[in-house]
């Protein structure tokens, strides 16, 4: 089966949210059959810092809703943006 490449943007709830203890958060709320490639933090205004999440997964039905759900349910989250999906 092909793996999907997801770049997702995650917004913190503040600008003193711990971006380090927002990818460990991340990581483990993810199913164990998904995993994070890399993060990069993307500068956003007034000190706010958006992390963005390159996420591999295999290609099937309703993976991305996973991923999006288990993301967005997490404390410090304000809100997801799924930017990207390319299949690799």
């Amino acid at each position: 089966m092909a793996k999907v490449l997801a770049v997702v943007k995650i917004f913190p709830k503040s600008v003193d949210t711990s971006l380090e203890s927002l990818k460990d958060e991340v990581r483990k709320a993810l199913s164990s059959d998904v995993t994070v490639h890399s993060f990069n933090e993307e500068p956003i205004a007034f000190g706010l810092v958006a992390l963005i999440a390159n996420i591999l997964m295999e290609d099937s039905t309703g993976n991305i809703d996973k991923v999006e759900s288990s993301i967005n349910d997490l404390a410090d989250v304000s809100q997801i943006e799924v930017t990207r999906v390319m299949r690799i």
